[in-house]
């Protein structure tokens, strides 16, 4: 063969190769859904926020239509994820392990079997805020008071109704998005907001920016309480200066939050998704201050929910070992 020849031959080659590896990523989208939706919570909170963020950035980086969806939280984010309502959702992992068993307060009794991890994303931590001209500094301080809680199905307007229970405090309860009870808070509508979300915790934020406030968690007592009684509650501190008016440590609870997927979206496409979360934390530190925790050694935090196989082979590529029994 004449060298002339030679080299031509390696360039079709080349070519074919270059070829073949285009339709092979052309395959590789071919079951992928036209756009997905993203889970998250009401607006003026974290999930909002974080769930809209990292909707985005998977939208840019794989050129596809992604945006996350105003929902009442994880509660619902989990049976619409398991309807195939919504593809990914955002959950904690209290109302993902009632949802996972069959016991969810939205669809009781319907076991949300296609639900599977994608990528760890931070605690959320349980706060109070008050008017501080309302006198109200501790949790025993709202009993019989008005307290906003979120909406129904997020994770504090599902726990902190049986928290206050639990610790033989009587509220009477309202429902809300995290913005809307701000600014019933900021108006003397209520005489609390405890929520529970990633910090800095955005509609909190917003009252102390135009009021004096205080911003606190359960006592020590009451903390030991909760632990024993709430398995998936592990105990939490909110650094000092989180909030301008709160220069000391806040003592509370927290609960872990993941990033979930059906199980029917394709292997490739979550694989692509958890390979851009997991690689671009700064990126995910730009949009919210909560995501220094969305690191893939965080994956331990799951200990029931089976993982989504394109995330187990994200992990195990980069050296994390998912037990045999999360494999999904």
């Amino acid at each position: 063969m004449t060298a002339t020849l030679l080299r031509t031959t390696t360039a079709i080659a080349a070519g074919l190769a270059l070829l073949s590896g285009a339709a092979m990523a052309q395959d590789d989208r071919s079951d992928w859904p036209e756009s997905i939706t993203v889970g998250t919570a009401s607006q003026g909170g974290t999930y909002f926020i974080y769930g809209n963020g990292w909707a985005n950035l998977i939208g840019e980086e794989l050129g596809i239509n992604a945006g996350g969806e105003v929902t009442g939280g994880p509660v619902q984010n989990a049976t619409l994820v398991q309807s195939g309502d919504a593809e990914f959702g955002m959950v904690t992992m209290g109302p993902a392990y009632e949802a996972w068993t069959g016991a969810s307060p939205l669809m009781p009794g319907l076991e949300h079997d296609k639900l599977r991890a994608i990528f760890p994303m931070y605690q959320t931590g349980f706060q109070v805020i008050t008017l501080e001209s309302s006198g109200i500094e501790t949790v025993d301080g709202l009993d019989g008071l008005t307290v906003g809680v979120g909406p129904a199905g997020g994770t504090p307007g599902t726990y902190w109704p049986r928290i206050f229970d639990t610790l033989g405090i009587s509220i009477s309860v309202q429902n809300g998005g995290a913005a809307d009870l701000a600014g019933q808070l900021q108006d003397g509508l209520i005489d609390g907001f405890a929520f529970a979300a990633g910090i800095p915790i955005s509609a909190f934020s917003q009252v102390e920016a135009q009021v004096d406030v205080n911003i606190f968690g359960p006592s020590d007592e009451q903390i030991a309480t909760l632990l024993d009684t709430y398995p998936s509650l592990a105990d939490f501190v909110i650094p000092g200066g989180t909030y301008p008016s709160e220069p000391e440590d806040i003592h509370t609870v927290a609960m872990w939050n993941f990033a979930v997927a059906s199980a029917d979206m394709p292997e490739s496409l979550v694989y692509e998704i958890v390979s851009i979360i997991m690689g671009n934390n700064e990126r995910m530190m730009q949009i919210h201050g909560a995501a220094r925790e969305t690191l893939p050694e965080n994956y331990v935090h799951n200990t029931f929910l089976p993982w989504h196989p394109g995330a187990v082979r994200w992990f195990e590529e980069n050296g994390f070992d998912i037990p045999d029994d999360l494999e999904g």
